[in-house]
């Protein structure tokens, strides 16, 4: 298990019609005269951005520029890219099963070959791409199971080297002019299973608990999860440079580490490992939430889902400072039977009680999927969007995603990349596609980034007063008459950015977005 990088930084084209669609410049479908005014800045970028709509380049500039949040959704065995991955996979002297291109244990025997021959074998390289990604995946094939059977061929490269992804990813969101991430991991799995399957499975979940942590035995699990993040935290660091003059970009990344549990395994299995991932929140700050992970439409994962919510909801009373986001909803019709859509984002929310939910695909396919709806908007629970991973996995995109119905209904929304590396995207291209194909300005894009820093699982008080995806972004009054960027801060602003994680790395968004429409004023190019 690795550790993250626990620095904390100091300091307009029309929107499509439809009944879905929020009105243009108001996000969650409110009256555009309740939003903030724009700004002089924002007017130039909102202008800059109307006028090079038809010019992929500068398009790409701008996006590129944008600053854009943070990454909330993304699972770091699947963050980096495949030639990365494939570097690696050599340098550990791993070898390549020629039938299955899955990465194995040494000694190379008969059926497998070197990792290291696709440095000097452009064929045998330009396979193990298209095997371990979906580069080149033909558009009318099965994208949902190539997509999940890439982890398999490549795991043996990604566990052993986390604090590696991690310095590499770091970098690419840094780059990518984010601030924030949050990344899945699975903690002491291998110690997690071994518990599951000594202490059973018992229906009664308090009975259950108890005796996982009866004598100590959870908390050793535990431990080991801290000891090894500690150890990935010192590959990061030596990887990344951090403290030496040729320090990394992504030594300065604010990251945070969110257990996965696999929602195919057995019930003891599922339990253990979630209870581990929330003692685990509840014992170091490094670690914040509990997610579920795996395709939600095998066989198992539809069979025990609505006992796994209630599992969620008993261990949330246990460990209620412990954070949750669900993978809920990644379904669509043709891919499970009709009764199995009417439910998962529903139970999500109303049983497990996950303050986010991840993909949400399916959301107008629930029984009273307004009411689910109204309820995410009323509890503020964002909904996170990775377009491309959508795209790929169950071939929905354009007007068939919810992504306007849920902003039409005042739900946050979030944008994401799930498994970039796999996707062979990065999230500019998400925010780009967001706004091609939905029509957002520049103001809506601004927000949506806004909203990836103000649901994330960090502490402290928020920047923005109220309910900003309702009422619009607006400071608090301690901030009210500061300048973000500016050198000098007014005491109670000072005390609020020197008190608050989660407001620092808000402000310092804003003195991006203030740069960044500087320098479309001066008639710079955005990069």
């Amino acid at each position: 298990m690795l550790v993250a990088a626990l620095c904390l930084l100091p300091a307009a084209v029309a929107a499509p019609a439809g009944p879905a669609s929020a009105a243009p410049g108001a996000p969650g479908g409110h009256a555009a005269a309740s939003r903030p005014v724009p700004t002089a800045g924002e007017v130039v970028a909102s202008a800059r951005l109307a006028g090079i709509r038809d010019d992929p380049a500068a398009l790409q500039s701008f996006f590129r520029a944008l600053p854009k949040g943070g990454e909330l959704h993304n699972h770091l065995s699947g963050a980096v890219t495949t030639e990365y991955l494939i570097r690696l996979a050599a340098e550990d002297g791993l070898c390549v099963d020629t039938a299955t291109l899955t990465a194995v244990v040494p000694p190379c025997g008969p059926g497998t070959r070197p990792a290291a021959d696709a440095n000097t074998d452009t064929v045998f390289r330009d396979a193990l791409v298209r095997a371990w990604s979906m580069q080149d995946f033909p558009p009318g094939g099965n994208g949902h199971d190539h997509f999940f059977d890439t982890f398999g061929k490549f795991g043996e490269v990604t566990w052993r080297n986390r604090g590696k992804l991690l310095a590499e990813f770091a970098d690419t969101v840094v780059r990518q002019n984010q601030f924030y991430l949050e990344t899945m991991v699975s903690p002491a799995s291998e110690s997690a299973k071994n518990l599951a399957n000594q202490v059973g499975w018992d229906a009664d979940l308090a009975r259950m608990h108890a005796r996982l942590v009866a004598d100590g035995k959870l908390d050793k699990v535990v431990a080991e999860a801290r000891k090894e993040a500690d150890d990935g935290d010192a590959e990061f660091r030596t990887e990344a440079r951090c403290g030496t003059g040729a320090a990394r970009p992504g030594c300065g990344l604010t990251v945070r580490w969110i257990s996965q549990v696999n929602r195919g395994s057995t019930h003891e299995r599922v339990f253990t490992q979630m209870a581990l991932g929330m003692r685990l929140a509840e014992a170091d700050p490094r670690f914040v939430a509990v997610n579920l992970v795996q395709p939600e439409d095998w066989d198992t994962s539809l069979a025990n889902y609505r006992t796994q919510m209630r599992m969620l909801k008993y261990l949330r009373g246990v460990y209620p400072k412990a954070h949750l986001t669900l993978h809920a909803g990644e379904l669509w019709p043709g891919l499970v039977k009709p009764e199995d859509l009417a439910f998962h984002i529903g139970e999500a929310v109303d049983v497990a009680g996950a303050q986010r939910i991840g993909h949400g695909v399916d959301l107008v396919h629930e029984d009273d999927w307004q009411r689910v709806a109204g309820t995410m908007a009323a509890r503020r629970i964002a909904v996170e969007v990775p377009f491309t991973s959508n795209a790929q996995i169950l071939g929905v995109k354009g007007a068939d995603h919810p992504f306007e119905t849920y902003r039409a209904h005042g739900v946050p929304v979030v944008l994401a990349t799930d498994d970039p590396g796999v996707s062979r995207i990065d999230v500019t291209h998400e925010y780009r596609y967001a706004a091609e194909t939905y029509g957002l300005g520049y103001r809506e894009l601004k927000d949506l980034a806004r909203a990836s820093l103000e649901y994330a699982f960090l502490p402290g008080a928020s920047l923005w007063r109220g309910n900003p995806t309702r009422d619009g972004y607006r400071p608090v009054a301690a901030c009210r008459h500061d300048e973000p960027g500016a050198g000098r801060l007014r005491p109670a602003c000072r005390r609020l950015l020197d008190a608050s994680p989660k407001a620092t790395v808000e402000w310092r968004q804003e003195a991006a977005f203030r740069a960044f429409e500087r320098r479309l004023t001066l008639g710079r190019t955005a990069g």
